[in-house]
């Protein structure tokens, strides 16, 4: 992900990222205090980059970043937005204590509203 720098410079990160097409928006799951969610609040404008495993297709996601409120009471909207970025989990007491644990690190959602999309033979998820 490519956020923008104090000085204009981009700044890119590897992330885990979860698409929603029909939403055109790229949740990435991230701690409070982070440097993209810093900067993201400063500039909100970023890119995602996606590659396919060999390198020779790719796509590119272009918008406006956002940062939900952090994760404050277990099971809360962004605990749950969160939970949902990941498989399921078979055992209610790991869903709890994923809650848990959200509210603990301070989790927050940074999201991407896709308004440009281009690359070269591959989907972003």
């Amino acid at each position: 992900m490519a956020s923008v720098n104090r000085d204009g410079h981009p700044h890119l990160s590897t992330v885990a990222h979860a698409w929603d097409p029909a939403e055109r928006l790229v949740r990435v799951g991230s701690t409070l205090g982070r440097a993209k969610v810093r900067r993201l609040a400063r500039n909100p404008r970023a890119a995602l980059h996606v590659s396919s495993p060999d390198h020779m297709s790719f796509a590119v996601a272009e918008g406006v970043g956002e940062v939900s409120p952090v994760s404050s009471v277990p099971g809360d909207e962004t605990g749950r937005e969160l939970l949902a970025m990941q498989a399921p989990f078979a055992d209610p007491e790991d869903q709890a204590a994923f809650f848990g644990t959200m509210v603990e690190d301070r989790r927050v959602v940074t999201k991407l509203r896709v308004d440009r999309l281009h690359g070269g033979g591959l989907e972003l998820g």
